[in-house]
């Protein structure tokens, strides 16, 4: 009895891990592993601690990463257009709450990822923590 007990605790705790939905596979951009720790009491970062901004940070990633405040949270993508092999127009520049790829000229909303009008591919994103003004980014 101890056993059966024990196994119908131990199964549905093995099947319920979660890797938080991220699915970053894409043939365009390769897995860099990467750690940043952006100080948003720092002036270069400070328009992050207000909802709706958006930064650049560049050498992380396959083409540098953008990192938005939601409102309710922070997203970070990666800056290399998700629909395009990586070259000299592949790096995307920010356009209000979206982000502008010049090699297909799609628009991705950095709050969920997607191109308006749709792609095979949403933006890359990366995982985001938050511990006070610290933001810890990370793939």
């Amino acid at each position: 009895m101890k056993k059966l007990l024990l196994i119908s605790v131990i199964i549905p705790f093995l099947f319920s891990c979660s890797d938080n939905g991220f699915n970053n596979k894409n043939p365009y951009l390769p897995n860099y592993s990467f750690t940043l720790n952006i100080n948003m009491n720092l002036p270069a970062y400070s328009i992050l601690q207000y909802p709706s901004n958006a930064i650049y940070y560049s050498g992380v990633g396959a083409k540098g990463i953008f990192v938005f405040n939601t409102g309710s949270g922070y997203n970070a993508f990666d800056a290399a257009c998700p629909n395009q092999a990586l070259s000299s127009c592949s790096t995307m520049t920010i356009k209000g709450i979206n982000v502008f790829c010049p090699c297909d000229s799609k628009e991705y909303s950095l709050f969920t990822g997607q191109a308006q009008g749709g792609a095979q591919y949403p933006l890359k994103q990366y995982r985001v923590e938050v511990n006070g003004n610290i933001l810890r980014v990370y793939n």
